[in-house]
């Protein structure tokens, strides 16, 4: 699995195999990470060097403190980048707008109806994807059209789950 990790606006590359096999930024790295007590302390060994930090879960990723210096640490792995950047890439034009499955998955539920008008980031699908449940949300406000996708029906990456029309103009 593939995460990327932001320290202080600083972007690492980490792969961890199967194996468990770590390269960060493709150098291989021997790493242990411990938890030492319930209040956040941790022991982290890296390449034979060990290092006491305390880890503090925030509202959006993590502040790390090692040697008295704090550090701001957000991490995402593959799964969330894919999510992240499928909504990123969706063009909110005024015309039709595909919604595509961002990733592989089970349908588990269509929370729209055809017809139904829909707000900016309001839920579409939710789609399950190595046991966790991912809420597709709508790239711009539209009315739901041609849904393609029923509850129980395997999907692939990019595959296609309905289209967002645009608002119709009141004259």
């Amino acid at each position: 699995m593939k995460y990327i990790a932001q320290v202080d606006g600083i972007t690492y590359e980490i792969e961890i195999t199967p194996e468990g096999v770590i390269t960060m930024d493709g150098e291989p790295v021997e790493a242990d990470l411990l938890q030492v007590d319930p209040l956040g302390l941790h022991s982290l060994l890296i390449n034979h060097q060990s290092y006491e930090l305390v880890v503090e879960e925030q509202q959006r990723g993590y502040r790390v403190t090692l040697g008295g210096n704090a550090f701001s640490v957000d991490v995402a792995d593959e799964r969330q980048l894919r999510m992240e950047s499928s909504r990123a890439d969706v063009s909110a034009g005024d015309g039709d707008l595909p919604i595509h499955a961002p990733i592989p998955g089970l349908v588990v539920k269509v929370m729209v109806t055809e017809g139904q008008t829909v707000a900016l980031n309001d839920p579409l699908v939710i789609l399950e994807a190595m046991k966790m449940e991912n809420e597709i949300r709508a790239p711009r406000e539209g009315v739901v059209r041609n849904i393609s996708v029923q509850v129980g029906q395997s999907v692939e990456g990019n595959a296609p789950m309905m289209v967002l029309g645009p608002l119709e103009q009141e004259d």
